[in-house]
C-alpha cells in the first residue's frame, strides 16, 4: 500500500469518487427542485383548465337548468392521475358534483377570494400519504363561490427521483469502472520508469555510473528528470575520475620530492658524500625538493579552499600598473636564466579596489606559465590595458600554442603537456578559480607555433573617497 503505483490510482479514484458524490448530491437536488416545480407548473395548468370547465358549467346550470357534468369525479381523475377536491358553498345545488370535499381551513380564502391560485401540502385523513396541490377559484359572475384542489402523491415526485438515482448510480458504477482501469494505466505509465530510476540511483550510490536507463519521450517530467538523472551520473562519473586522477597526481607529486630527499638523506648519514662540494649539492638538492614541495602543499590548500568557498578576500586600493611592473621584477632573473625576454610596456596609475595579494598570486601564475612554455629566446609581454570599463592584465608568450581539443584542460588541476616536470600543474587552475573569486574572468587566445595568450579581466569598482567617481585609467595611448 505504500508503492506509488497503488496510492497513484487510489488517490485518483478517490477523487474520482469524490467529485461523484458531489455532483450526485448537487444533481439530485437540482432534478428534486426541478421535478417539483415541472409537477406544480402541470397541476396549475390542470386545475385552471379544469376550474374554467366547471365555472362554465355552473353558469350553464344557473342560466339554462343544466345538470351538473357526467364527466365529473373518477373519470377525470383517472385521466389525470391526480384526485380533484371542491372546498366552498355547493357546486350544482340539488345535485351531486363527483368532487371528492376537502376541509375548508386548508385553503388560505384571502388568496382565493382574490382570484389567485394556492400551492399547499396536506395529508387526508383517510390516507397515510403526502399530497401536492394547487387550489384555483371557481367564480361566477365575477364572484368566488369555491376552489377546486388538484392533488397528486409526493410519492409520485419520489418515484421520478428513484428511477433517476438507479440510472444515475449504473452510470456513475460504470464510469468509476473506467476510471479505475485508466488510472492503473497511468500509474503504470507514470511508476515504470520511476522505477527505473530508482534502480539507477541505487546503482550510482554503489559507484556505477555507468546506468543505463530506458527510453523515455522527451518534453514531460519524467523525460526531463532521467535526462538530468543521466547527466549527473555522467558529472559524477568525471568526477569520480578527476578525483581519483587528483589523488593519484598527489601521492605522485608528494612522493618524487620525498624520494629524492630520502635519497640524498640517506647518502649523507652513510658517509657516502664525503666530499664538501658533494654534500654542498645534497643540501641544494634537498632544499629544492623541499621547496617544491613546499609549494606543491600550498597549491593545493588553496586549490580546496577556492573550490570548498573557504578562501578570504581583502578589499584595498591596489595600483594594477604598479603590480605588473612588481611581478615583472619578481621574475626578470627567472627570465634571464631561461633565455627568455620579459616586456613590459610602460604603464601610469591604474588604481582599483580588489585584493592585491591575490591578484598578484594570479599574474604570477600566469607568467610562470608562460615562461616555462616559451623557449630560450622567445618573449613573454606584460601589458595593461581597459576594455569594456574593465582591467584586463595580458601574458603572451612566443611559444609553441595549445591545440584546439587541449583548450578546455588548461585550467584543470594537475594538467601539464609536459608531464609536470616544469611544476605542480596547479598553477592555472588556482588562477581561474581566484579570477572567478575576484568577480573577473579569464581568456585564452592561441595559435598552434604562434604562442598563447591569456588576459586577465578584472571588474573596476570605484575607489573610496571618490564615491561615484569612476577609477582612474590613465593608460598610455
Amino acid at each position: 500500500m505504500r508503492s506509488l503505483r497503488f496510492r497513484l490510482p487510489a488517490l485518483f479514484l478517490v477523487a474520482v469518487l469524490v467529485a461523484g458524490l458531489v455532483t450526485a448530491l448537487v444533481a439530485a437536488r437540482l432534478f428534486q427542485d426541478w421535478t417539483k416545480e415541472r409537477t406544480v407548473r402541470d397541476i396549475r395548468r390542470q386545475a385552471a383548465g379544469l376550474a374554467q370547465l366547471y365555472s362554465a358549467q355552473a353558469t350553464q346550470i344557473v342560466e339554462q337548468g343544466q345538470r351538473a357534468p357526467s364527466f365529473a369525479g373518477p373519470r377525470l381523475e383517472r385521466a389525470m392521475g391526480a384526485r380533484l377536491y371542491y372546498v366552498g358553498v355547493p357546486l350544482f345545488p340539488g345535485q351531486l358534483s363527483g368532487l371528492r370535499s376537502l376541509e375548508s381551513e386548508l385553503i388560505d380564502w384571502t388568496l382565493i377570494n382574490e382570484g389567485k391560485k394556492q400551492t399547499f401540502e396536506f395529508a387526508p385523513e383517510a390516507d397515510d400519504r403526502d399530497f401536492l396541490a394547487v387550489a384555483h377559484p371557481l367564480r361566477l359572475d365575477g364572484q368566488t363561490f369555491g376552489a377546486l384542489v388538484v392533488a397528486k402523491p409526493k410519492a409520485q415526485l419520489q418515484a421520478r427521483f428513484l428511477g433517476l438515482m438507479k440510472r444515475s448510480s449504473v452510470a456513475f458504477v460504470l464510469g468509476l469502472a473506467a476510471a479505475g482501469l485508466l488510472a492503473w494505466w497511468l500509474s503504470r505509465r507514470v511508476t515504470r520508469p520511476v522505477l527505473a530510476l530508482s534502480r539507477a540511483a541505487d546503482d550510482v550510490a554503489a559507484r556505477q555510473y555507468d546506468v543505463e536507463l530506458p527510453a523515455l519521450p522527451s518534453g514531460d517530467e519524467i523525460g526531463d528528470l532521467a535526462d538530468r538523472f543521466s547527466e549527473m551520473a555522467a558529472r559524477l562519473a568525471e568526477s569520480e575520475q578527476r578525483e581519483r586522477n587528483f589523488l593519484m597526481t598527489v601521492s605522485h607529486e608528494l612522493r618524487t620530492p620525498l624520494t629524492a630527499i630520502r635519497g640524498h638523506v640517506d647518502a649523507l648519514q652513510e658517509g657516502l658524500a664525503d666530499d664538501p662540494e658533494a654534500r654542498r649539492e645534497s643540501l641544494d638538492v634537498i632544499s629544492g625538493e623541499a621547496d617544491r614541495l613546499a609549494r606543491l602543499v600550498g597549491d593545493v590548500l588553496d586549490l580546496a579552499k577556492l573550490e570548498a568557498d573557504r578562501f578570504a578576500l581583502r578589499e584595498e586600493e591596489v595600483d594594477l600598473g604598479q603590480l605588473l611592473g612588481q611581478a615583472h621584477l619578481s621574475f626578470a632573473e627567472e627570465a634571464r636564466r631561461r633565455g627568455v625576454e620579459l616586456d613590459i610596456d610602460s604603464c601610469d596609475e591604474f588604481v582599483v579596489m580588489t585584493d592585491g595579494d591575490r591578484v598578484l598570486q594570479i599574474v604570477s601564475n600566469l607568467i610562470g606559465n608562460a615562461l616555462q612554455w616559451t623557449p630560450r629566446g622567445g618573449t613573454v609581454a606584460l601589458s595593461l590595458s581597459e576594455t569594456s570599463g574593465a582591467a584586463m592584465i595580458t601574458v603572451a608568450d612566443s611559444g609553441p600554442g595549445i591545440p584546439a581539443e587541449l583548450r578546455e584542460n588548461v585550467f584543470r588541476p594537475f594538467y601539464s603537456k609536459d608531464g609536470g616536470q616544469g611544476g605542480t600543474g596547479l598553477g592555472l587552475a588556482i588562477a581561474y578559480e581566484l579570477t572567478q573569486a575576484l568577480g573577473g574572468r579569464i581568456e585564452l587566445e592561441t595559435e598552434i607555433g604562434a604562442g598563447a595568450q591569456f588576459n586577465l579581466i578584472l571588474p573596476v569598482r570605484p575607489v573610496r573617497g571618490a564615491p561615484g567617481a569612476p577609477a582612474p585609467a590613465g593608460l598610455p595611448a
